[in-house]
């Protein structure tokens, strides 16, 4: 004779679209990517893959995997907050990926990179702090791209 025992378990999902926010995120490192390579090529060919060891010498390919897969990352913290927050429009919520653009250029690009990038004795380290406006705007258009991609996908996947 068997005997089951059934429990409950909460499979509560976290707010917001996680799957949305990869792909947005993918979308939006893409886009910045390609702005990127067309200012400053170096920043995607030495600075990205010099954060894991992988440049010198410089290599785009590589830097652009990473660039990428740093905004898929990026992408689902952003899905994690736009659920969280709740905004009720698609204005709001390209609003907030513009807003969370900034935000990763204040903290990751202008304080943690130029750390990180010194610490691993890099070639490519920038001052720190590192505010630079070419970076902003690169930063600001990621956002504008994960948040508008999160927008149009977010019920489809």
């Amino acid at each position: 004779m068997s005997t089951q025992t059934e429990s409950a378990h909460g499979t509560e999902s976290p707010p917001g679209n996680w799957r949305a926010g990869t792909l947005a995120g993918i979308a939006g490192g893409i886009a910045m990517g390609v702005l990127v390579i067309a200012m400053n090529p170096p920043t995607i060919a030495v600075a990205i893959p010099s954060l894991y060891g992988l440049a010198p010498p410089p290599n785009p390919g590589v830097g652009m995997v990473v660039h990428v897969s740093h905004g898929a990352v990026l992408g689902v913290a952003f899905a994690g907050i736009a659920g969280a927050v709740g905004l009720d429009s698609d204005a709001k919520v390209v609003g907030l990926g513009v807003g969370w653009g900034v935000v990763t250029w204040a903290v990751l690009a202008a304080l943690v990179m130029p750390v990180w990038l010194s610490a691993v004795g890099s070639p490519a380290s920038p001052p720190l702090p590192n505010f630079a406006a070419p970076s902003l705007l690169w930063h600001v258009v990621y956002g504008l791209v994960l948040g508008g991609v999160y927008v149009a996908i977010d019920d489809a996947v």
